[in-house]
């Protein structure tokens, strides 16, 4: 019985008057609600920032933030915790928190096609069985100790399954993002991985209603018996009413159109109709939306469209919630003695050895590699939210205590924070190709094909290259030319973005479009220029984390057999014709790409090339200018100028500078370039001048392009200039401004005319040229040739008996 002075608080009111009416806003229910999401959001971002050079999935981040925001560390001072986190705004904090969870796993649900576990092969059931059944089975010992221990009273059976499913988890959305960040997704240990990962994930959660359904308050078996039943009866319900519901509105949702606002908010109710009903059959809210998710069609616009709806909202303000709610049930400060520390060890020890050796052993008897079975055994230990979700829903139902909670919270956190270091360091699957012959612009056989790997980021970088393409063709004596346009897109911890990545062809890195009719809405452009013309043009998607896209661009050169790789510079024009930045993360691209690239390179710094829209090959009419001052990177540029002067529409002009006797163009400056390799720079140049066989070639090539120019007078006009200073090189490059293009070498042996440059890996002319102060119309070409000599560290190692991989389809 209650004593007289005991008084339940007061519910805290919405809203309040403000403080100049003398009321504290955190005593009410909004403000402090905005000030938890402001301070639970920024928390876990700074968090995720500075896990990000460790590789860390953002769920390792959020499940630390939340951690280190409740009892076990921020959390142990009572100012803190009764200001910001009172016990009277929890409830609605976790309410939201779980309104968040229920649409993430939605979500969850449609990353989910079923019709992937009907087509996995034996090998990888085979595997997600022994992955699921070992765990399981040493969950079941450990939750014996814990009994023994620090879970002593509470109900045998229920306890037994839910210790059982928490070591026996893989976390389905976590692992797709490890194998997109690591570049597997695409490979066979990525195709298992995420297979059998599929499968886990579908007995997880019927093995998840088991556990709920034998842990209600009520001891008669019989209502266990009756919650699976009637969430069964809920299942089959949805498969025969809702899904015809859903591919009803799927079908009503075409491609190109936009999706019906009635269809968006019908399908959003489902889900909370659903885990309504869920939650009062007794199996949790979190169902209903799941199951929803899974039935939802995967082809057409529509579930894309549902993604790209609600993902931002639920996955950066309302999940990272979910995280600190945990994290505020979390008080690792229970786990001390000698006896929980063994504890933890073992229940970690446990987990991993179930998962980890269970699955190599099962993936060498399916006959895959050690080292691939090993990589698979630490990718499907991957723990994640599910797991949280598995935790939290027993701490609630007082199967777990605060100490085995704890306990079980260190060991998800551990598990998903080892797998990524340890698969880099255990399988790095080798790149190797087949050795090419044309791998620069300059080449003997004049009439062999042209291969471009032509990349691009945003709709402005597409005209100018399609008009830059259009110049190349060469429509006289050669016009065979090949043009791979490839679409860079940033990999984001979205769920879209691995939707995409679902979508990729299956056979190679990078991704590219399987169906025609799913095609990337910026490669329509290429197409359509391809079916106009007769240039050859082959679509291509890579999407990767910014930080290492460099990887698929060069590895993709080299496996289509690329002469150049054509690279947007990382500045665009603005309207008053001045530069600006896109952002630092392009601008190491192109470093990186100059420095391992297996062929040669150029970066486009686009003024408007042709204009805003596509040229047609009638009325290209573009005068192109090659300065050139000798060297392989000049060789290169004067090269790919010769091939531009075969089309009629292209006047080339080529202003040869030469030094005063017994001078170099360095002017005494001692030139400094940088290698292959970033960090170590070399002399490009020596005292007397450039080398005997460096001038030989230089030489060869003059005497090639006069004999051109002499048979192509009309296209064709050349000038040699005398210069005695800098100031000569630039009046006479000032009155090349006024052309469409220009053709430039990254790294002639000529002094620097500016004394500093944000962008140095243009070269001594490349940076000048690309400057605002330069130009507002023309458009420069910064060419880098392929040099063997320097390609000492390449990311594709050629091997001779390496077989041809399949090429791009064509549009």
């Amino acid at each position: 019985m209650a004593t007289p002075n005991a008084t339940c608080p007061a519910p805290m009111k919405a809203t309040s008057n403000g403080a100049f009416q003398h009321e504290n806003p955190l005593d009410y229910a909004l403000p402090l609600l905005i000030l938890q999401i402001c301070l639970v959001v920024t928390f876990t971002r700074f968090i995720a920032f500075l896990c990000k050079p460790l590789r860390q999935p953002r769920v390792i981040a959020e499940i630390i933030g939340g951690i280190l925001l409740g009892p076990s560390a921020i959390g142990r001072s009572e100012t803190f915790l009764n200001t910001v986190f009172p016990k009277k705004s929890l409830t609605v904090l976790d309410t939201l928190a779980n309104i968040g969870l229920l649409f993430f796993l939605f979500l969850v649900g449609l990353e989910l096609d079923l019709r992937s576990i009907k087509r996995t092969g034996q090998k990888a059931i085979a595997i997600a069985v022994c992955g699921i059944t070992v765990p399981f089975v040493l969950g079941i010992g450990t939750s014996f100790v814990l009994r023994a221990t620090i879970s002593k009273g509470v109900e045998p059976l229920s306890f037994l399954v839910f210790m059982g499913v928490a070591l026996s988890i893989t976390a389905f959305p976590v692992l797709a993002r490890i194998l997109a960040e690591l570049k597997l997704l695409t490979t066979d240990v990525g195709r298992i991985a995420m297979s059998a990962a599929a499968v886990n994930d579908v007995a997880a959660w019927i093995l998840l209603a088991l556990a709920i359904a034998l842990s209600g308050s009520n001891s008669s078996p019989w209502i266990s018996v009756w919650v699976l039943l009637c969430g069964a009866a809920f299942i089959i319900f949805a498969v025969l009413t809702i899904r015809p519901l859903l591919a009803a509105m799927a079908r009503r949702s075409p491609d190109g159109e936009p999706v019906k606002e009635i269809y968006i908010c019908i399908t959003l109710t489902l889900v909370l109709a659903c885990s309504f009903v869920t939650d009062t059959i007794g199996i949790h809210a979190l169902f209903g939306a799941f199951v929803v998710g899974v039935i939802v069609p995967k082809d057409g616009p529509f579930a894309g469209v549902l993604i790209e709806k609600i993902e931002d909202l639920v996955s950066g303000l309302f999940l990272p919630l979910y995280f600190a709610s945990s994290g505020l049930k979390t008080n690792v400060a229970t786990i001390s003695g000698g006896l929980s520390w063994g504890l933890l060890v073992l229940v970690i020890f446990n987990a991993c050895f179930g998962k980890i050796i269970g699955t190599v052993v099962v993936s060498l008897i399916c006959k895959v590699p050690f080292r691939e079975s090993l990589a698979l055994g630490f990718l499907m230990n991957t723990k994640g939210l599910v797991e949280l979700i598995v935790l939290n829903i027993g701490k609630d139902r007082k199967v777990l205590n605060d100490q085995s909670f704890a306990i079980c919270v260190l060991m998800a956190l551990f598990t998903t924070f080892i797998t990524t270091p340890i698969v880099m360091a255990v399988y790095k699957p080798a790149r190797r190709g087949a050795p090419y012959k044309h791998k620069t612009l300059q080449r003997k056989d004049l009439d062999s094909e042209l291969r471009v790997l032509a990349c691009f980021h945003s709709t402005r970088n597409i005209p100018t290259l399609i008009n830059l393409v259009e110049s190349s063709r060469g429509t006289r004596k050669r016009g065979k030319l090949c043009i791979y346009a490839m679409h860079l897109m940033e990999l984001s911890e979205r769920s879209s973005a691995i939707t995409m990545v679902h979508k990729a062809r299956n056979n190679g890195m990078p991704f590219w479009n399987k169906k025609q009719d799913e095609k990337d809405q910026m490669v329509i452009a290429f197409q359509t220029y391809g079916k106009l013309s007769s240039v050859n043009v082959r679509p291509m998607t890579a999407i990767s984390p910014l930080s290492n896209i460099h990887e698929d661009i060069c590895t993709s050169a080299h496996q289509k057999r690329a002469a150049i790789i054509l690279l947007p510079f990382h500045k665009h024009q603005r309207v008053d014709g001045s530069m600006e930045s896109l952002g630092h993360s392009f601008h190491v691209i192109n470093e990186l790409v100059l420095s391992h690239a297996p062929c040669s390179v150029g970066i486009l710094v686009d003024r408007g090339l042709g204009g805003t829209s596509q040229v047609q090959a009638s009325d290209v009419s573009f005068n192109v200018v090659v300065p050139y001052f000798g060297g392989r990177d000049d060789n290169e540029a004067l090269s790919y100028g010769m091939r531009m002067a075969e089309h009629p529409g292209i006047l080339l002009s080529v202003v040869k500078f030469v030094p005063t006797p017994g001078k170099t163009l360095a002017f005494g400056a001692k030139l400094v370039g940088v290698s292959s390799d970033k960090g170590q720079k070399v002399v490009i140049e020596e005292i007397d001048g450039s080398s005997h066989d460096g001038k030989q070639h230089d030489d060869q090539l003059w005497s090639e392009f006069l004999s051109a120019s002499s048979n192509n007078e009309e296209s064709i006009k050349y000038e040699e200039r005398l210069v005695e200073s800098k100031g000569d090189i630039e009046i006479a490059l000032k009155e090349m401004s006024r052309s469409n293009l220009i053709l430039v070498g990254r790294m002639p042996s000529v002094a620097p005319l500016v004394s500093k440059s944000d962008c140095p890996e243009l070269g001594p002319i490349g940076s000048y040229m690309a400057s605002s102060g330069f130009s507002t119309t023309a458009s420069v070409l910064v060419i880098q040739q392929y040099n063997p000599s320097t390609d000492i560290h390449p990311l594709v190692m050629e091997a001779s008996d390496y077989p041809e991989v399949p090429d791009t389809p064509r549009v």
